[in-house]
């Protein structure tokens, strides 16, 4: 894992975007990170209708989502709101 880039514990459930928001810093910034509803879905062969399921399906696969996210902030992959977005 590359420690240039952290991951803070914190995760939640936007249920405007339908996506879990968790938040990574590099060199001081903060990075949005977003994780679609329909990207979890895939990863747990379930239907995720409620915050308390899209949380508990992130925190099953928190590491992976982390590494990904890592990946994309490293290859700067961020949308044009400066955001990494796994869908």
């Amino acid at each position: 894992m590359n420690q240039s880039i952290i991951f803070t514990d914190q995760a939640v459930w936007s249920d405007t975007d339908k996506v879990v928001v968790f938040t990574a810093q590099q060199q001081g910034q903060l990075i949005e990170c977003r994780v679609a509803v329909s990207y979890l879905e895939q990863l747990s062969q379930l239907k995720i209708e409620q915050e308390k399921a899209a949380l508990k399906v992130f925190s099953e696969f928190r590491f992976d989502l982390e590494d990904l996210a890592e990946e994309l902030i490293e290859a700067e992959e961020f949308n044009a709101s400066g955001q990494i977005e796994i869908s």
